[in-house]
């Protein structure tokens, strides 16, 4: 799964310790999620959703998954 989590990391000058402190998560997981290595659990996806002020949606995307058109 892509992600963006790097980016709004990096704009609020974050270190991976840092955001893993703000979930009480270890620097691991984070490191491990933005290289894609791990897929966060849906709750830990909600709280960065929360954290970050973004949908879940607009912080990961399935790269195999086709898009998607409002229906008229």
């Amino acid at each position: 799964m892509e992600n963006i989590l790097r980016v709004l990391r990096a704009e609020r000058k974050w270190s991976q310790a840092d955001l893993a402190e703000q979930l009480g998560v270890s620097r691991q997981s984070i490191n491990a999620i933005e290289t894609g290595k791990y897929d966060p659990s849906l709750p830990l996806a909600f709280s960065l959703a929360r954290l970050f002020g973004r949908p879940i949606e607009e912080i990961f995307k399935d790269p195999e998954a086709g898009t998607v058109e409002a229906a008229e």
